[in-house]
């Protein structure tokens, strides 16, 4: 494993960074569409109610590596777009379905008499909704969110089948080449522990801190 870490040092730090960058990208971006489907979901307009549980109900189940595929070789033709792009935005679509019911649950968790409230003292919905309600359905959520963005981390490996430049497509390059996968799959996996081993123990502190 050593000689494989020393020998292949860069190409290792290349795919740990590109895995480090869609990693961020998708988070961001699967909590922000995630966080604007769940209010859908939870509109008192029957349409947009509508539009919001047809998006989530609609990347939630279709297999990531369609939707990446979708991207890399369908849009690919109407947009230039590699790789690394395709893998990120097929994972910000996927993740953030499952983000929205990370926050509608979180949401529907949260006392109703919240929202009265908000309402009585001259709020309206979407006020109630955005400052009131939202931001304590968000810690309600937070160990659910935390598991998910642990997920996100290890479907970035997606990028792999894309030629995406991320950690796996960087271990099936060094297998390819020097015929020992064993070792460089340990070493591709110590990796990635890297990165989601400090994210799973913040999750678990900011859940310990918010009570």
């Amino acid at each position: 494993m050593i000689k494989i870490l020393v020998d292949n040092w860069s190409t290792i730090v290349t795919g740990f960074w590109y895995t480090i960058l869609s990693s961020i990208l998708g988070l961001a971006g699967s909590l922000f569409l995630g966080t604007v489907f769940a209010l859908l979901e939870m509109a008192p307009n029957r349409f947009l109610k509508v539009i919001g549980n047809v998006f989530v109900e609609f990347f939630r189940n279709i297999p990531l590596l369609v939707i990446t595929l979708f991207f890399y070789v369908v849009v690919s033709h109407a947009i230039k777009i590699n790789g690394f792009w395709a893998g990120t935005m097929a994972l910000i679509l996927y993740t953030s379905s499952f983000i929205a019911e990370c926050i509608r649950g979180g949401v529907n968790s949260v006392d109703e008499g919240q929202m009265e409230g908000a309402r009585s003292n001259g709020l309206t919905y979407t006020q109630a909704m955005i400052h009131v309600v939202l931001p304590q359905g968000f810690k309600l959520a937070i160990p659910s969110l935390g598991n998910q963005f642990i997920n996100l981390v290890k479907n970035s490996s997606i990028l792999s089948f894309v030629a995406g430049l991320d950690l796996m497509y960087q271990a099936n390059v060094i297998s390819g080449a020097n015929l020992d996968p064993f070792n460089t799959y340990i070493v591709i996996g110590i990796f990635y522990l890297i990165i989601t081993a400090p994210l799973s123990a913040y999750m678990t502190h900011l859940k310990n801190k918010l009570g």
